[in-house]
């Protein structure tokens, strides 16, 4: 009994061990800056509208409410 759950230890490690091997996760969505959310006359510039690569129903957006957006841009001259 005691010899199974041994065996049982040592293959459950070799499991842990494959799974590094895994395909790096990419942290980020590629996107573009529309403009700010407004009306006809009023513009709200806390409230930026995105359109994100992939994201086409209002289900696939929900996940990106309330994330932070990081502003990437080439620049002539690195500082």
């Amino acid at each position: 009994m005691a010899g199974e759950k041994k065996q049982l230890a040592a293959g459950a490690s070799k499991k842990k061990m494959e799974k590094k091997t895994k395909q790096p996760v990419r942290l980020y969505a590629k996107g573009v800056i529309l403009g700010y959310k407004r009306s006809k006359s009023n513009s709200y510039a806390n409230c930026t509208l995105l359109k994100l690569d992939g994201v086409r129903t209002r289900e696939d957006a929900a996940w990106y409410f309330g994330k932070r957006v990081a502003y990437v841009y080439k620049a002539k001259k690195e500082v």
